[in-house]
């Protein structure tokens, strides 16, 4: 075993056995590496990753290659899951010298720790057009010994790029930019849709969940069908693909083709819990039954698949299984006749794509290339028979494939991933009326704040096998100060608020740029890494930035924070650059930004008992509010607490539900029974 062999990370884990020499992260290597004048060759990857298992066993695991690698260079091998600040900072020097990025994600060193060579995968010798990594390795080799003064001014230009790159804008504007930016970015989602199979740009085609929740949140918002439009084509050809598990329930990370037919097939909980929400609006917005179904199906699968002993949601499954991509997935027409019979096994396979030939490589991926009027037109059906039958058929067959070899699973629990697990299951719950999602969102919530959260306040970043560890970053924060809102808004549990705010401070005090404006990714006392970046851009997941603006705004209009108001405005300004030039990657922030520009109404509901909540609960968030604050009072008016400012002596009267509204800092009249109904369901 190498160094590797003490690591939390199962990614880690898996290279432990490697004959490569592998370091951690840390100072061991640092030193190692200028003592031995070495170079650094930083190998950053994670466990579901598809090609970082074919590099493992392709060049690490190669005698040949780990001697080389050995007698080089100090390699130091980092889960980028665990540092995603280490991720961010050398990905954006990947893509700077290679203009293209993904992982593994391999870059050299100096002693410094400054790239000045990078690329991702490379074959063991050459093929497919790409040198071999067994010749990077000897050119390397040989430029650090011969041409150590081109290595070191190729470096120092790539820092100075990326720290200009770190912040992402040279001066913050003095003022919010205007709404009006927000309807120019939609305007030019629109246009980049896919018109036929939906999704933005060719293959490989990404969710772009953050892209589409704008869409559906601003089309609703202004009347606008074509933005509406946009999102739901997306939604249902993805919903029909390969890439959503038809079975079990899920999405997997993207589609490699442009009709999301055949998957990348590793899942991650972020994408999951990305998706299920906006599904879940999706449902809000248009009522079709088909995005309540999805996003149910992704929920079933997070509580059903993922869940830690400790309540806390796992990070992701392997696209392989037995070593071979997809296989736990793939299907022939004889197994599922075996499993369902003929009739209906013949049935399901016709539905479903299953044939002979197969979709993918000599098997069948699940996937529904017909509407169901026309599968009700071919079997000459009733819809609901049709539907209860092929429900019960996809769980027999999921049942079924639970004998086979389930691919890995990443186990460790991530406080930013779980928080966006329990910020849907918390809106699908809430939506939905079930009571399962809110309490697995609850004991997920009560987990973080039991185990990943420290005497002082501070949160913690992961936690496995009974450990917790690796300080807290912006979004582990911002992304729980979100949940923890939503969790409230959907169970009227106040001491939610009161946790959010806690988080708020800290982020406030540790991360923000009080100078300029937003929010760092790290803390100010973190390890002090060669920039310290600003997190403005949605990738697989929504931008530090954009998700504590959001959570800022919700908690200043629940809790009369002022200070939570002003940090959102500064983190605005300081962003206008970002989103008056670069809006296409900023789909969570131009969000935030619709809601500071709009987000003037508040709704506080008070009834007597929880009894009465329930009752109206899908009332008052079974519909999208894009805009509202929602608030609750059950029982007497609060005179303390998180929300005392928005629900003091706001209170049930005459023991009825008793509704106040509030727009625009103005306040109406109590609305009651009959005229209460009416406003909610308008």
């Amino acid at each position: 075993m190498n160094r590797l062999a003490d690591s939390l990370s199962p990614y880690l884990l898996q290279h432990k056995d490697n004959p490569v020499d592998w370091f951690p992260w840390g100072e061991e290597a640092f030193e190692t590496a200028r003592r031995q004048d070495c170079p650094i060759f930083l190998s950053v990857g994670y466990s579901a990753c598809h090609w970082c298992h074919v590099m493992e066993h392709e060049s690490f695991e190669s005698e040949v290659i780990a001697k080389f690698l050995n007698d080089h260079f100090v390699s130091i091998k980092v889960d980028r899951e665990e540092r995603p600040d280490i991720d961010q900072i050398y990905m954006n020097a990947v893509q700077l010298m290679t203009h293209r990025g993904g992982w593994p994600m391999s870059v050299f060193l100096n002693h410094q720790l400054e790239p000045f060579y990078s690329g991702t995968y490379w074959p063991p010798t050459q093929k497919f057009g790409m040198p071999g990594f067994a010749q990077v390795l000897q050119s390397i080799a040989d430029t650090w010994q011969n041409r150590r003064a081109d290595v070191q001014t190729h470096a120092s230009q790539i820092v100075t790029a990326l720290k200009q790159m770190a912040v992402g804008v040279a001066e913050p504007s003095t003022t919010v930019p205007d709404q009006v930016i927000v309807q120019q970015a939609t305007d030019h989602l629109v246009e980049a849709v896919d018109r036929r199979d939906g999704g933005f740009g060719g293959p490989p085609k990404f969710p772009h969940a953050t892209d589409l929740d704008l869409l559906l949140r601003v089309g609703f918002a202004n009347q606008e069908p074509s933005l509406i439009e946009a999102a739901t084509l997306t939604l249902d050809r993805m919903a029909c693909g390969g890439i959503y598990d038809h079975l079990g329930g899920g999405f997997a990370r993207y589609s490699v083709d442009g009709k999301w037919l055949v998957p990348h097939f590793e899942k991650m909980l972020y994408d999951n819990a990305l998706l299920c929400e906006v599904y879940v609006r999706a449902f809000q917005v248009t009522g079709n039954a088909l995005y309540r179904d999805v996003a149910c199906g992704i929920a079933d699968y997070l509580i059903r698949d993922m869940v830690d002993a400790k309540g806390g949601f796992h990070s992701s499954e392997d696209a392989d299984s037995e070593g071979v991509e997809g296989k736990y997935y793939v299907w022939s027409p004889a197994e599922v006749v075996q499993v369902l019979g003929q009739e209906r096994g013949d049935r399901f396979c016709q539905i479903y794509d299953i044939t002979p030939a197969g979709n993918f490589e000599g098997s069948s991926i699940p996937n529904l290339p017909l509407s169901l009027a026309d599968c009700v037109e071919r079997f000459e059906m009733e819809a609901e028979h049709l539907l209860n039958e092929l429900r019960a058929d996809r769980e027999q067959l999921r049942q079924h494939r639970d004998t086979r070899v389930r691919p890995g699973r990443d186990d460790k629990v991530l406080a930013s991933w779980n928080a966006l697990a329990i910020k849907a299951l918390a809106v699908a719950g809430g939506v939905f009326g079930r009571e399962d999602y809110l309490e697995a969102a609850q004991r997920a919530a009560t987990f973080i704040t039991s185990d990943l959260l420290c005497e002082d306040g501070r949160l913690l970043h992961a936690f496995r096998q009974g450990k917790s560890h690796l300080n807290g970053f912006l979004d582990d924060y911002a992304y729980c100060v979100e949940a923890f809102i939503h969790l409230y808004e959907s169970t009227g549990r106040a001491r939610w608020i009161g946790h959010a705010i806690k988080l708020a401070d800290q982020m406030l005090t540790r991360f923000q740029d009080i100078e300029q404006g937003g929010f760092f990714y790290t803390a100010d006392d973190a390890e002090s890494l060669i920039t310290r970046n600003k997190d403005w851009h949605d990738g697989s997941l929504v931008s530090g930035n954009a998700s504590a603006a959001s959570g800022l705004l919700r908690l200043a209009r629940l809790s009369g924070r002022e200070d939570c108001q002003v940090a959102a405005e500064r983190t605005f300004c300081a962003a206008a650059e970002v989103l008056t030039h670069q809006s296409g990657a900023c789909g969570a922030l131009l969000a935030a930004l619709d809601r500071y520009w709009n987000g003037h109404q508040q709704l506080v509901l008070a009834v007597t008992d929880d009894t009465a909540m329930k009752a109206l609960r899908p009332s008052l968030i079974g519909k999208l509010r894009p805009h509202a604050t929602v608030s609750w009072v059950i029982g007497a008016a609060p005179t303390s607490g998180p929300v005392v400012a928005l629900n003091e002596h706001r209170q049930p009267l005459d023991g009825k539900p008793t509704l106040y509204v509030c727009e625009q800092f103005a306040c109406g009249k109590p609305i009651l029974e009959q005229d209460l109904i009416d406003f909610l369901d308008d």
